[in-house]
């Protein structure tokens, strides 16, 4: 089935291109069914990269989606024109009074800030208690993860003492998980931070379950609320060249960032990536949308409670 995206939205014509199936708001209203709401809270730089890769792994599910942007209102976005702010994105304040059956949560690059240093906090957290109500689930992003598990939960996060930067095997800890069902032993999953979450503080909540892990990477998933909250850390839905460009982004700009772990053929940069992540990170999505959205969500929003 199709996901139901704005007509001019640029990532429109690149799905096309890859053969997944949208539907632009023209055809849409066409259609005699209730399509699953998913709400997308946009934080990363580039959002029209970060947009396009998830409606691609939105677009590849049997469900039809409606997605609906939103951006914050407390912080101007330097890398993206006001024109497709303005055009594509709504506010939180646009949106309050609406229900949804799934919220996704992005990363942004602000993690070696305070929380509360993060100009839009305050707007941030506004918007997580507001899903509690009004959002049937809700998966957060790497740093949106660790957002949302120190709003909700007080876990900080911590330093590293380098950058956490390549592709990490993982392993489910709890393999009984639908989120989890039909992954591989190992899996693999892209990662870019600075900081992490010790599984010690996430333990210490009993309302908390840590899904899957690594042992070079750290805590991968948390579960909250018998799947009302996701908490993933890493980027499986990262494109093939993604973390190349992030790793030539920061060399221009004079860091001594080392290349991806794991990602180019013998760890040579000159060769191309080995892309490992892509079918669990689509299957992440699925799972989530089938068993903890469209299994389970009112088919009447207004009843969330």
């Amino acid at each position: 089935m199709p996901i139901k995206i704005p007509n001019d939205l640029p990532a429109v014509q690149t799905l096309a291109e890859e053969n997944i199936f949208v539907m632009t708001e023209t055809r849409a209203i066409t259609q005699d069914i209730r399509p699953l709401r998913i709400l997308l809270l946009n934080l990363m730089p580039k959002k029209i990269e970060t947009e396009t890769q998830i409606c691609r792994i939105l677009g590849n599910t049997p469900l039809q989606i409606e997605l609906t942007l939103i951006r914050t209102k407390t912080h101007q976005a330097q890398n993206t024109a006001q024109e497709h702010l303005l055009s594509f994105y709504k506010t939180f304040d646009e949106v309050r009074a609406e229900n949804y059956d799934g919220m996704i949560i992005t990363g942004a690059p602000v993690e070696l800030k305070a929380f509360e240093a993060v100009d839009y906090w305050d707007e941030l957290c506004e918007m997580m208690d507001w899903s509690l109500r009004h959002v049937h689930s809700t998966m957060h992003i790497c740093w949106g993860a660790q957002a949302g598990l120190y709003h909700h939960y007080g876990i900080q996060k911590r330093l590293l003492d380098k950058k956490l930067f390549g592709v990490f095997a993982h392993h489910a800890d709890y393999p009984r998980s639908m989120l989890l069902r039909g992954f591989d032993n190992p899996f693999y999953v892209p990662h870019s931070r600075y900081t992490a979450v010790d599984r010690a503080d996430v333990e210490a909540v009993p309302n908390l379950k840590i899904l899957a892990s690594s042992e070079r990477a750290g805590i991968h998933i948390v579960s909250a609320k018998e799947g009302r909250q996701f908490f993933v850390m890493g980027h499986a839905e990262y494109d093939p060249l993604t973390l190349d460009a992030e790793y030539r982004r920061d060399r221009a700009a004079g860091l001594d960032t080392l290349p991806p772990e794991n990602y180019y053929i013998d760890n040579d940069p000159d060769k191309p990536p080995i892309v490992n992540w892509r079918a669990h990170g689509s299957l992440l999505f699925i799972n989530w949308l089938n068993y903890f959205v469209y299994q389970s969500t009112p088919y009447d929003l207004k009843t969330l409670s």
